[in-house]
């Protein structure tokens, strides 16, 4: 016959609830161990790389036109070899750089494609209606309501060659 659980003695009897008691004092201590090393885990990431910053991205130039297929007033959709869209246009006619402007067609308010709008003179954005001057600051809508501008690329004319100054990394 089995004895009660009176009848054991003290010593093998468990307060009632130890089991859990010690379930969650293992997982309190598991939790806050785990949270003490992503704390310090992010304090390194955060140090290292301000201790370390990266090194400056190598550059170059990338053929885009002849300079005299664009005429004033125009514009071409141009690919970077990193995926980006580029929007170049030409705004005077002496021939030189200062003629053309290479802007990201990407707006930076939600990742839209902005397409030039000659009759208009501004890039636009259908997205929700954000609109750019000529040099890619933010008239309208969203962008410019947060002084969002489309990023420049720089350009250069030689021999009636047009070439964008891109990123090289990943080429």
């Amino acid at each position: 016959m089995d004895a009660s659980p009176s009848d054991r003695p003290a010593s093998d009897q468990a307060p009632p609830g130890a089991p859990r008691r010690t379930f969650l004092s293992a997982a309190g201590t598991a939790a806050m161990a785990g949270g003490l090393a992503a704390g310090y885990g992010t304090f390194a990431a955060v140090a290292g790389r301000f201790l370390f910053p990266a090194r400056e991205a190598r550059r170059g130039w990338l053929f885009v036109a002849r300079a005299d297929s664009l005429k004033p007033g125009s514009s071409l959709n141009y690919l970077l070899p990193s995926g980006k869209p580029v929007a170049i246009t030409r705004r005077g006619s002496s021939g030189s750089a200062a003629d053309f402007l290479a802007l990201s067609s990407t707006c930076p308010h939600l990742g839209c494609q902005v397409h030039w709008e000659p009759q208009n003179d501004r890039f636009f954005c259908p997205c929700h209606n954000g609109t750019f001057d000529p040099s890619g600051k933010a008239t309208g809508g969203p962008p410019g309501d947060a002084g969002q501008s489309l990023p420049q690329y720089p350009l250069k004319v030689e021999n009636g060659l047009l070439f964008v100054e891109v990123t090289l990394e990943g080429v």
